[in-house]
């Protein structure tokens, strides 16, 4: 599945040792740019962190997994990131003109009226 949208918040780094040694988890908040939009945390985990990193404010493409699991009665839901792709960053547009740039010096057509036109 994927989602896109804008990075609007990075909370802190989530860090622990398992019984595989150290962990690293790295939660994302992206709310998407619809008419209604939709704010969505998503996770990296290990070292996907490195592999993608994300600033406030960047636009991405996030691929990721859901999956629900059971801990003592209760179900959670955790959306992990397997790929992300930052959008290029919109440039404004140059404004376009197809006249030439006007130069008074060059205007000799005086006719001894004094007015500027």
């Amino acid at each position: 599945m994927e989602i896109k949208g804008k990075i609007i918040a990075i909370p802190p780094l989530a860090t622990g040792e398992g019984r595989n040694g150290p962990w690293r988890s790295q939660d994302y908040v992206l709310e998407t740019m619809e008419q209604y939009p939709r704010k969505v945390c998503f996770n990296l985990f290990g070292d996907k962190i490195d592999q993608y990193p994300m600033a406030i404010d960047d636009i991405v493409t996030v691929h990721f997994d859901i999956e629900s699991r059971e801990w003592n009665g209760r179900w959670f839901t955790s959306i992990r990131a397997w790929k992300v792709e930052k959008d290029a960053p919109q440039q404004p547009a140059a404004p376009v003109s197809n006249m030439e740039p006007f130069d008074g010096a060059a205007d000799n057509t005086d006719d001894g009226s004094g007015l500027p036109f």
